[in-house]
């Protein structure tokens, strides 16, 4: 069944065939838990976003239109689950909190390895990755979720537009806005 496409697979999965259904989970599990991971940065959550996902591909075929792509399908799922758990949850930042804890005497291009990768430019690296990834996670849910397709997951602008169903337009702005916001959170950490 591994020479099968994804519209392949789809088509047999959705006649009920479960070894079909189990191939596209095997695809895509691990996508949409980097996925769900990147949004709400909990592996409990983000392995419960995984279930409920397929769970409700599982339930919903009579709604899939198999003029989209499959994969654009599952992560509109999966983000919307993500979303409504971000809403759910308490704020655990403010946005007026106090960003400065460099020495001010680096700048940005000091943080970027050269070909020559030694334990202090592997820590750099994982520092600055962990830097941003918070930056993103503090970010408000409507950027957050945009900036998280478009960069982590890097999904075209079309593809974030049919994922959230909104103009593309509509996501350019926010990805305009979300580097914005991260320019301004990252400018005292990283410069």
């Amino acid at each position: 069944m591994a020479e099968l496409t994804d519209a392949g697979l789809v088509k047999l999965a959705r006649k009920g065939n479960q070894d079909a259904f189990a191939e596209l989970v095997e695809l895509y599990k691990d996508k949409v838990f980097h996925l769900a991971y990147r949004m709400l940065n909990n592996r409990h959550e983000s392995e419960d976003i995984v279930q409920e996902t397929f769970l409700r591909v599982y339930k919903n075929w009579d709604k899939y239109d198999e003029n989209q792509k499959f994969s654009t399908w599952m992560y509109r799922i999966a983000t919307n689950l993500c979303i409504d758990r971000l809403r759910k949850r308490k704020p655990n930042f403010s946005l007026d909190a106090e960003l400065n804890d460099q020495d001010g005497t680096a700048d940005g291009y000091s943080l970027i390895p050269g070909d020559n990768r030694t334990p202090e430019s592997e820590f750099l690296i994982s520092e600055t990755q962990q830097i941003i990834h918070q930056a993103i996670a503090g970010l408000p849910a409507k950027y957050k979720t945009i900036m998280i397709l478009r960069y982590l997951q890097e999904l075209s602008l079309q593809e974030i537009g049919d994922i959230l169903d909104m103009p593309v337009t509509t996501v350019k702005t926010r990805v305009h806005r979300g580097r914005e916001f991260l320019r301004k959170r990252l400018e005292h950490k990283l410069f």
